[in-house]
Parts: structure tokens; C-alpha cells; sequence
């Protein structure tokens, strides 16, 4: 695993991991079950962003995670990037009962990709694995019914959707094989999760602090450090204002 050594046992490494995904594919859900170990049903939806953190051990070290769940609705798209700057990690959610869910994904993918950290760990997920219900259909088999969602759709509404679409026998609509042969040829992590169940979460972040460079994460974050207390001693105006900057953005990273 890369940059695991036991210099990390005295503190925590802190970690900024960002979720995105439209809207309704359960990222809340997803954070919800990971920090809480708790599934809610109609949960309300996330207006711009919600902040949650979680400790995780790995081999010697233990990590800190600020988690980022983003709004999935269209308009709060520009908003974005504050959240995903400096990322280490993000987690791309899309919903295997809808399959225009997974284009949405792929196009987070391509702007993380483009714009964010370029050493950012990007994990594909699956969500809503309870509901696959039916045989996984090939990849002409999906129907236009995977679009039935409005752009504008409110996250909260995830849990609604849940409900009718076990009523109504709604399945898989993106095969496992089809989503996985893409996160290989983009170069990321790929896992099918249940927020609901459970299945499958805890591992996604699991597997997505196994790949990241904790050397280079806790050498960069002393250098910020050292860099701030230096900025710092050069007058109590300079440092009261990157104060300011700090508590506006709301982030530790």
C-alpha cells in the first residue's frame, strides 16, 4: 500500500473526500450508513453541501475523513469545485436502476479529471444494489424508463424513488461488467454498494484510503502548516485574514 508507515500513528491524516453524482442516486444515503451506521427513509435533500467526518484505521495509521456530500441538482453544479479543490478522494455515485445516472457520472469523472488534484483517488459507485432485483440486462437491454427523472430532481426524493421501484419491479438497468470495463479504462476504483443493506460501503472507503499516498498527503500538509505559521509571523493582519479565508470555506484541507 503505498506510504503506509508507522511515523502516522501519533495523529490523524486528515483526508477531504468529495461526493458527487446526480441527484436521487443516494450519496447522502451512502455517507449517512458509513458515518452513522443508519439508513433513513425519505431523507431530505442536500442544499449545496453537507460536511460529515469518520476516523478509519489502516495498518498503522488512522485517517480522517471530512467528507463533502454535494447537492446532486443541476443548479448547484457551480458549486462545485470549491468542494472538490484539494480533494484527495472522490466518490462518483450513479444508480444501477437508472442507467442515464452512469452518463451523469462519467461526466463528474471527466471534470474531476480535468480540473481537480490531478493525484485524486476517484472511486465508481453503484448504488441502490437491494433494488438489481431482476438478471442483469445486457447493454442494449435498458429501456427509456432510466430517463423518467427530471434534471432537477430532488435528492430527497431517493428514498420515494426506492420504495416505487421495488413496488413495480424495477431492476438493474447498468450491468456490473459494463460499469467495471469502464472504471478500468478510466484508471479507477469500482464498487456496487446498498446504502440501505449496507452492503458494500464500509469497503468503498476502505478501499479508496489503501490507494492513497499517505507520505505525500502528510508531507504536503506540513508544508501548508509550516507555510501558514511563516505567512504568520510576518504581521497579525496577514494571518487574521487567511483566518477569515479558512473559516469562509468552511475546510480543513
Amino acid at each position: 500500500m503505498p506510504g503506509h508507515t508507522a511515523q502516522h500513528q501519533s495523529k490523524p491524516i486528515q483526508i477531504k473526500v468529495v461526493l458527487l453524482g446526480e441527484a436521487a442516486v443516494g450519496k447522502s444515503s451512502l455517507v449517512l450508513r458509513f458515518v452513522n451506521d443508519e439508513f433513513q427513509e425519505n431523507k431530505e435533500p442536500t442544499i449545496g453541501a453537507a460536511f460529515l467526518t469518520q476516523k478509519v484505521r489502516l495498518d498503522d495509521a488512522v485517517l480522517k475523513l471530512d467528507i463533502w456530500d454535494t447537492a446532486g441538482q443541476e443548479r448547484f453544479h457551480s458549486l462545485a469545485p470549491m468542494y472538490y479543490r484539494n480533494a484527495q478522494a472522490a466518490v462518483v455515485v450513479y444508480d444501477i436502476t437508472r442507467e442515464s445516472s452512469l452518463d451523469r457520472a462519467k461526466s463528474w469523472i471527466k471534470e474531476l479529471q480535468r480540473q481537480a488534484n490531478p493525484n485524486i483517488v476517484i472511486a465508481l459507485v453503484g448504488n441502490k444494489l437491494d433494488l438489481a432485483g431482476t438478471p442483469e440486462p445486457t447493454e442494449s437491454a435498458a429501456t427509456g424508463e432510466s430517463d423518467a427523472a427530471d434534471e432537477g430532481s430532488e435528492e430527497g426524493e431517493e428514498e420515494t424513488d426506492e420504495t416505487r421501484a421495488a413496488s413495480e419491479g424495477i431492476g438493474r438497468q447498468v450491468a456490473t461488467a459494463t460499469a467495471r470495463a469502464y472504471a478500468d479504462e478510466a484508471g479507477l476504483l469500482f464498487l456496487e454498494t446498498s446504502a440501505k443493506s449496507g452492503e458494500g460501503v464500509v469497503e468503498t472507503f476502505t478501499e479508496i484510503a489503501k490507494k492513497l499516498d499517505l507520505n505525500q498527503i502528510a508531507s504536503n500538509s506540513r508544508a501548508a502548516r509550516s507555510g501558514q505559521l511563516n505567512s504568520g509571523n510576518n504581521g497579525f493582519g496577514s494571518a487574521g485574514e487567511a483566518g477569515n479565508r479558512a473559516n469562509a470555506d468552511g475546510c480543513a484541507c
